[in-house]
């Protein structure tokens, strides 16, 4: 992919991911491994799928629906365990993105998929505070985590998890940095949920959630409106609604954007449908994530070569898109001071290169 005369610049380029869940980063090899390890049988699955990593592999990469897709997130989820099952998880994952100049990562968890089925919540964060002290440790990145509503649980179970969260100081403590949502938006729309983002809001917990993946713009709007998110995941389906885009780009609000994660799941029909021009040409921030990579294909690097390969972007469009993924990350200022020079250094050496 992306052998253009861009692509090492796209390699080299210091990149901040904000759409990533956690539990889609469970490659077939993890889940085989934590499955052997927990004594879970994947026969109990009743799918052939299951057979071997190979032919697991081969199916992630014909999902039929955002549901097909949810029934093999949720079983995968299930091998997970122990501390030391997300511990793993969590640096495998990091130690891929160190390889793809990932310099900061925001990355999503579902506590409502393991403490509904009896993991506790301090069992998942104990394992993934540890693979983030290992990874800012050894790789020069900065990570935080972003726990999700899951709509299919319900209002109840939802206030029950933020509850939980608030209760054990992580906010506060730093140990999450926002709320987020995640799941069928069209069964649960953004405003079902508002009475949990209301309170996120008083405790001065930062927010965002998924929306316009499968809904309509009206969807992003009403996140923007009524939970009063500062972020939008995904939200592709802005770049149809003239008012909405004026909105997104006068607020400096950050659209999340997983290019080839959309088009896996068939929202849009390739990644040429992606609002890409259209949010540079309107000045609306956005960043280019992975999204859920183990059963998707690809991770970052992946992303970033498929949207060159589209839409042909210059060495200004990729700054832009670096600083601005930057600008949108919920870091310290002294972070992104950072983040943003090793961006301009990285610019500044491909466009003297190219001068020459």
């Amino acid at each position: 992919m992306c052998k253009g005369e861009l692509h090492e610049l796209l390699v080299a380029l210091p990149k901040c991911e904000h759409h990533i869940h956690i539990e889609g980063a469970l490659t077939p090899h993890l889940l085989f491994k934590f499955a052997a390890r927990n004594n879970i049988n994947l026969a109990s699955a009743d799918d052939h799928a299951y057979a071997n990593e190979e032919i697991l592999q081969a199916r992630y990469g014909s999902f039929a629906s955002l549901s097909d897709f949810i029934r093999y997130f949720s079983f995968g989820s299930s091998v997970l365990i122990t501390a030391n099952d997300f511990e793993e998880l969590g640096y495998t994952y990091f130690a891929k993105a160190h390889e793809q100049n990932v310099k900061h990562a925001e990355v999503f968890l579902d506590p409502q998929a393991h403490t509904s089925r009896g993991i506790s919540y301090n069992t998942v964060v104990q394992g993934l505070s540890r693979a983030k002290q290992r990874a800012e440790q050894n790789f020069d990145m900065s990570i935080a985590y972003i726990p999700c509503i899951l709509r299919h649980h319900g209002l109840q179970s939802a206030t029950r998890m933020f509850q939980e969260v608030v209760d054990a100081g992580h906010f506060e403590k730093g140990t999450v940095a926002g709320l987020g949502m995640a799941g069928d938006e069209l069964k649960h729309p953004p405003e079902y949920f508002k009475t949990v983002f209301d309170a996120a809001r008083t405790a001065g917990v930062r927010c965002t959630a998924h929306v316009g993946q499968a809904g309509p713009a009206t969807f992003v709007s009403s996140a923007l409106e009524h939970l009063r998110t500062e972020r939008v995941d995904h939200a592709w389906i802005a770049k149809t609604d003239d008012r909405l885009m004026q909105r997104l780009a006068e607020t400096n609000t950050l659209v999340t954007l997983c290019p080839l994660s959309n088009v896996t799941l068939g929202f849009i029909s390739s990644i040429a449908e992606a609002p890409i021009r259209d949010f540079l040409d309107r000045g609306v921030r956005f960043s280019i994530n992975s999204d859920d990579p183990a059963y998707f294909g690809q991770y970052i690097q992946g992303n970033y070569c498929a949207v060159q390969e589209a839409f042909e972007l210059s060495i200004s469009d990729w700054k832009i898109i670096a600083m601005n993924a930057v600008e949108g990350s919920w870091c310290s200022d002294e972070r992104k001071k950072i983040l943003k020079q090793q961006v301009a250094a990285v610019i500044s050496h491909w466009q003297a290169a190219r001068d020459a």
